[in-house]
């Protein structure tokens, strides 16, 4: 899971990027990078560590240009080095282009070894590099864009959002699935597309709508069109985004985060009413899930964990040992809301549960009488393959255990997790157009080993369209 964005603006976009990665923060914390373009020259700058590590007022006014893309990495495939941090460049024949991708591809080893039988060298361990291998070898034949994206496509299995800059032009697509998300939205001087519409937001800019799967979208100054090059017979949403990795302001696919997360919330309630004192958060993603149990309950919302707001978000942390040691660091109770309850103790999810085992163990060395946990997410019994750090059945505390089990083991006074229907219900988008793999063991690609559900992808001859002319004489007439 990383974080995307491509900005065209009149009036420079590296200022602009780096306020829509800060936005993205959330999604991913290894490393940040911006490639601009001006004139003849790609100009890129990316390192390790956070967006407000990586880049200054300096660095920023270096990354010239009114075109750019933009990444925040959160590792799935590819080792931490530095040679893994995006956007990667290509240079050839007169044309520059630059990539970053969010999502997972899950036949990676095999077009690798393709390519390097036909001699190709590759200088990362990721997959994103991949795709930027593809499109750059279909634009040596094709000098067309689109058909490069259309032949991606048909290479690629498992989800990927894409940004591109092409010269000066900001291209972004979307998996035909749709397991990613991305949006567009309009600024003062131009038009930004994004992993979620927050970064839209920190600029001040009004959301469109978001970009459809199987959809290339296309920006230049002279504004933005769009061309429909796959089409598949249902989505398959990440169910994991509207848990834990969007944030709770951000509208996705339609959808506010933070209304779902409230619904959720809800519903924990009603799937087993039980007698407290306090419902209590897991902040910062358990907040909004609580605030709807209390709603529903009438149990009073109270926090009794303080978040330290300079710590980062420890499931996205890459080794398990600094996750553990980050609990502690991150967290801390507050006893007098604490003792002698009888605590509701709301979280998103549990993985591998040893978070939530020193979070039970915080609360109770607090003084709380009972603690009830309640987690907004069914048992995730399966791995992921598509984004989602959680690679092995034997990392995850709930694969081959029943929920008193995994009570047992976190040592709660009691556990309930939300049912599968009741998730989905609170979605709003039904079962079938969401991405489950993780709660069901049942995938919307096929991987080997795994089992998948059956989905249909076409390829269609699109035509080009530009359905934003609305939202710029809207704009004009303000």
């Amino acid at each position: 899971m990383c974080g995307i964005v491509g900005i065209v603006d009149a009036g420079g976009v590296s200022f602009p990027l780096y306020y829509a990665l800060y936005a993205l923060q959330h999604r991913g914390q290894e490393s940040a990078g911006i490639s601009t373009f001006e004139g003849a020259t790609l100009y890129t700058h990316k390192a390790q560590g956070l967006v407000a590590e990586v880049f200054n007022s300096h660095t920023l006014q270096e990354l010239r240009g009114t075109v750019g893309i933009g990444h925040v990495r959160y590792p799935t495939t590819g080792s931490k080095v530095p040679e893994n941090v995006q956007p990667f460049n290509f240079r050839y024949q007169g044309l520059n282009l630059s990539i970053a991708h969010n999502g997972n591809l899950v036949n990676t080893a095999e077009l690798r070894e393709e390519y390097e039988r036909r001699g190709q060298i590759f200088c990362t361990t990721t997959d994103t590099e991949i795709i930027g291998n593809i499109i750059a070898d279909a634009l040596r034949t094709s000098k067309s864009m689109e058909d490069a994206v259309r032949f991606c496509m048909r290479r690629l299995r498992g989800s990927y959002s894409v940004v591109a800059l092409l010269n000066d032009t900001v291209y972004a697509f979307r998996d035909p699935l749709g397991i990613k998300p991305l949006c567009i939205g309009g600024i003062d001087q131009g038009y930004i597309v994004a992993s979620e519409s927050v970064a839209v937001d920190a600029l001040d800019g009004t959301f469109i709508r978001d970009v459809r799967p199987g959809e290339l979208v296309r920006i230049d100054e002279s504004g933005l069109s769009s061309i429909q090059i796959a089409t598949a017979n249902r989505t398959a949403r990440c169910i994991f985004e509207y848990i834990y990795f969007a944030r709770a302001d951000s509208v996705i696919d339609g959808t506010l985060v933070y209304d779902v997360r409230r619904r959720i919330g809800q519903k924990l309630y009603d799937a087993n009413p039980i007698e407290a004192d306090t419902a209590c958060p897991v902040p910062d993603s358990g907040i909004a899930y609580a605030a709807g149990y209390a709603e529903r309950s009438g149990v009073p919302f109270v926090e009794g964990l303080m978040k330290n707001r300079y710590m980062g978000r420890t499931f996205i942390m890459p080794t398990q040992q600094q996750r553990e040691r980050a609990v502690r660091i991150k967290l801390n109770t507050v006893r007098g809301n604490l003792k002698d309850k009888r605590v509701v103790l709301v979280d998103d999810s549990i993985v591998r549960g040893t978070t939530s085992r020193r979070i039970v163990t915080m609360i109770r060395d607090a003084g709380a009488a009972e603690i009830h946990l309640r987690v907004g997410s069914p048992p995730i019994v399966a791995p992921c393959y598509l984004g989602v750090d959680m690679p092995t059945r034997a990392e995850l505390v709930a694969s081959g255990r029943d929920t008193e089990a995994v009570r047992e083991s976190i040592g709660a006074t009691s556990l309930t997790y939300i049912p599968l229907e009741d998730l989905v219900e609170a979605i709003g988008c039904g079962e079938q157009n969401l991405c489950t793999g993780c709660l069901t063991g049942c995938y919307p690609v096929d991987i080997p080993g795994e089992k998948s559900c059956h989905c249909v992808v076409d390829y269609v001859a699109g035509t080009r369209q530009s359905d934003l002319s609305t939202f710029r004489a809207g704009k004009e007439q303000s």
